[in-house]
């Protein structure tokens, strides 16, 4: 088809012949609002490097929580900021840790919001590693019995979902028996399976205090170069029984996105995570980008590249322009 007989202008003329045949369409239901849980009460500290972004209180966790419920976002994703840390991260575990209480929270007041947990060590540990530390090294094996523990501590409160972010081997297949032996076979797990080693990771580690005090993470987080061991990571995490298999970041991995989605069956999430919102949110503050349109440009391109579920910062803004 060539041009006079084929003229593709045509059908980009007006808004009603654009919205028939546009191939990809974003949806609220694709969205998973992230919060940080903080202890005390009317608590809303402002995270310097993400603009709109707070560590907020139980009770207004609630209040978002209802606001998200109500602009029809499904669910949201929950991370604590615990009051005291300890070489093995104690409180991630906690019967009344500030996850646990968050989750408890959210069933009694917003019954029909999903409640998804993160389930990680790095916000627990004084040294802010994802895993329990022996000699300097992090120790996998002995981390996957705390990590399946916080899992179903989460589970034993009312999480709706669980979310391992910690990249240990082996602790979907850990976090799957533990549930199941628990009497919680109908807990689904979304997997940080494709999990890489990021600089966009910088503003969370602010919102969520979780830098890690020595090193890096290179040694469990995946090296942005390898697409191959993505494939490897997710199909390895889908056999230890993974229901949910997310990438993160989405925005450096759109191509990574797009490899799972071919290769497995199952539904796929993307984290836009907190670099990416900063950008944004810097972009407009400095007049460069118009910001609802690069956020909407951005969500629409992480579905267009084969995500069933975008976690967001952006979620009650985009539910917001969504309508």
């Amino acid at each position: 088809m060539l041009f006079p007989d084929y003229r593709p202008r045509r059908l980009r003329q007006n808004e009603q012949f654009r919205r028939m045949i546009r191939e990809t369409k974003l949806s609220v239901d694709d969205l998973v609002l992230p919060l940080f849980s903080i202890g005390g009460k009317n608590v809303k500290n402002p995270i310097p490097s993400m603009p709109g972004q707070y560590q907020l209180s139980i009770d207004n966790i609630v209040k978002t929580a209802k606001r998200a419920r109500d602009l029809g976002i499904p669910g949201i994703i929950l991370f604590g900021i615990p009051d005291k840390k300890d070489p093995m991260g104690a409180q991630a575990h906690a019967k009344n840790g500030i996850v646990q209480k968050t989750i408890k929270t959210l069933k009694d007041k917003v019954p029909d919001l999903a409640v998804i947990t993160d389930v990680c060590l790095c916000q627990y540990t004084d040294h802010g590693h994802c895993g329990i530390v022996r000699d300097g090294v992090i120790d996998n094996d002995t981390s996957l019995e705390i990590l399946a523990k916080t899992a179903l501590s989460h589970a034993q409160a009312g999480a709706d979902m669980v979310a391992p972010s910690d990249m240990m081997d082996g602790r979907v297949a850990e976090i799957r028996v533990t549930l199941d032996e628990s009497g919680f076979s109908a807990v689904p797990i979304m997997s940080y399976a494709a999990k890489y080693c990021s600089a966009f990771y910088g503003p969370f580690r602010e919102a969520a205090e979780s830098s890690p005090k020595f090193g890096d993470r290179r040694t469990y987080q995946m090296d942005p170069a390898n697409s191959q061991e993505a494939i490897r990571e997710a199909t390895m995490d889908v056999e230890e029984g993974a229901d949910i298999i997310m990438v993160k970041p989405a925005l450096p991995y759109l191509d990574i996105i797009a490899r799972i989605r071919e290769e497995i069956d199952l539904p796929i999430a993307a984290y836009n995570v907190s670099g990416e919102y900063s950008m944004v949110k810097a972009g407009e503050k400095m007049g460069w980008l118009d910001g609802k349109r690069t956020m909407m440009e951005m969500l629409i391109s992480i579905k267009r590249a084969g995500a069933d579920m975008i976690l967001t910062y952006f979620a009650i803004e985009a539910a917001e322009e969504l309508g």
